[in-house]
């Protein structure tokens, strides 16, 4: 029995309009859903906050279990999720069981989260127990983008749940059912009582009322920087914790040491997986000069291998560009670049959202492909001739999320990377990396700092609450 069913996978009646969802290697309507208004922000959060009291209450291996279970389900309707990632998002399929498999880790990271120890016992001046515990927020709004639609809902979603939160989530509606319909779905199958998870795809004024809604304390935003800073920005002005992860610009460094014959496919990869649409995609490459001719012409031969095309029906390694809009935001990139000086040495050519994997050489700091967030299959190539030049550059600009430094002296690579500040590194990879276990956050313009991941989740959406214990009434002077 298929888990998504358009006739009843809304089961709350939304206000807004229809939208068509397009399937963008056709441009084929998938489905239809109903898009929600701002005033339904205030009725689900309201519901949410009705609900959340008596989950909050349920005992820990309880929450623990719809969590696992949840987990389970992600495996089992495997094969109908897999396709809506597929059809929806643009996904090649190795990219789409990516993310099923971390759907499925995050939520069983998160059940452990139930029963992790809820405070700590505090000395004290007075005769009396003093100790902390940690308490659920209440209600967690979640914002969540189209690129990586599954991953980047469920990581917030999932670990909020299990501390003991109601979830009110609001997918991009380009991709409404697999980054958000399809969690509702699965927690319904789950067990998880109703009013502890709304769906609300929707545009901005849709994230601004949550964002502004009192009964929602903790936003967690995952998008641009360029949305990320006026969500920010609310967040303060409603006094209101607000969590961050944005864009990114990151560097991998190729040191003279390098292995060209491994280190090519990991460069594509880096740049050119998913098309380019993560917010950890190697946006920048900095070669050691002794090795940057042989190097652009060698990826360059590698992007113009890559098969593009529908990964629905075809065997492909880049998909679609989510749409118009992005796709010449991207061209626009590439074009102003070698309009600037950069060489194109690979790709810079469409048939419609199907852009080739792109290599562009002797880029500078005014190339805008270079010193920009691309979003797109663009590989951008830059020489180096000392530590302290790679050291420099790839510190520059206002990012900080991923660097990948490739040498075959890994003490090397680690001493370079406490000179290059970022939220994540990864010596002899590159920048594209992500696990359930592990923290996950980007500093700068790149968002707030770690968030995802154990103890991280536990900050993220609990609060800690002092008390204290005595026997008898405290005596006091007057």
């Amino acid at each position: 029995m298929p888990l998504l069913d358009p006739k009843t996978w809304q089961s709350r009646p939304l206000s807004g309009p229809e939208y068509a969802v397009t399937e963008p290697a056709t441009g084929d309507t998938l489905a239809t859903v109903t898009l929600a208004s701002a005033e339904d922000v205030g009725t689900a959060a309201e519901a949410a906050r009705a609900a959340q009291a008596e989950w909050a209450r349920v005992p820990h291996f309880v929450r623990a279990g719809v969590l696992r279970k949840a987990g389970d389900l992600f495996a089992a309707h495997a094969d109908e999720l897999r396709e809506w990632l597929v059809r929806e998002s643009g996904s090649i399929p190795g990219k789409a069981e990516f993310e099923l498999h971390v759907a499925a880790q995050e939520c069983y990271e998160a059940a452990a989260l139930a029963s992790r120890p809820a405070g700590q016992i505090l000395p004290s001046e007075a005769p009396r127990l003093s100790y902390t515990r940690r308490i659920p927020v209440g209600v967690v709004g979640v914002i969540s983008p189209f690129n990586a639609p599954l991953i980047l809902s469920i990581r917030s979603v999932a670990p909020a749940l299990a501390l003991g939160n109601a979830v009110v989530l609001k997918p991009d509606p380009r991709t409404a059912v697999c980054g958000g319909l399809s969690l509702a779905a699965v927690f319904a199958e789950a067990g998880l009582p109703e009013n502890l998870l709304h769906v609300l795809p929707g545009g901005p004024d849709v994230g601004q009322a949550l964002v502004a809604d009192p009964r929602v304390p903790v936003i967690s935003f995952t998008g641009s920087t360029a949305a990320g800073r006026a969500v920010g920005e609310a967040g303060g002005r409603h006094l209101k914790r607000v969590h961050l992860e944005l864009g990114g610009n990151s560097a991998m460094v190729v040191l003279e040491d390098a292995d060209l014959d491994a280190v090519i496919s990991t460069a594509a990869w880096g740049s050119f997986f998913h098309q380019g649409q993560i917010c950890m995609t190697t946006g920048r490459h900095l070669v050691h000069q002794s090795l940057y001719e042989e190097y652009v012409e060698r990826l360059a031969a590698k992007a113009d291998s890559l098969a593009v095309g529908d990964p629905h029906r075809e065997q492909v390694h880049l998909g679609p560009i989510i749409d118009d809009a992005q796709l010449a935001k991207v061209h626009g990139l590439v074009e102003a670049s070698t309009s600037g000086g950069a060489k194109l040495a690979a790709g810079g050519t469409h048939d419609r959202l199907f852009y080739r994997p792109t290599v562009l050489a002797g880029v500078d700091d005014h190339s805008p492909a270079y010193a920009e967030e691309v979003f797109g299959p663009v590989a951008p190539v830059r020489s180096f001739a000392t530590v302290d030049e790679a050291a420099a550059l790839a510190s520059a600009g206002e990012y900080g999320l991923s660097l990948g430094i490739v040498t075959r002296d890994a003490a090397r690579g680690l001493d370079l990377a406490e000179r290059i500040p970022t939220g994540i590194v990864h010596i002899n990879d590159q920048t594209v990396n992500d696990e359930a276990v592990a923290p996950f956050g980007g500093i700068a313009a790149s968002g707030t700092g770690a968030r995802f991941g154990g103890e991280a989740n536990l900050e993220a959406f609990t609060d800690v609450r002092w008390t204290t214990v005595r026997g008898d009434v405290a005596p006091y002077p007057f």
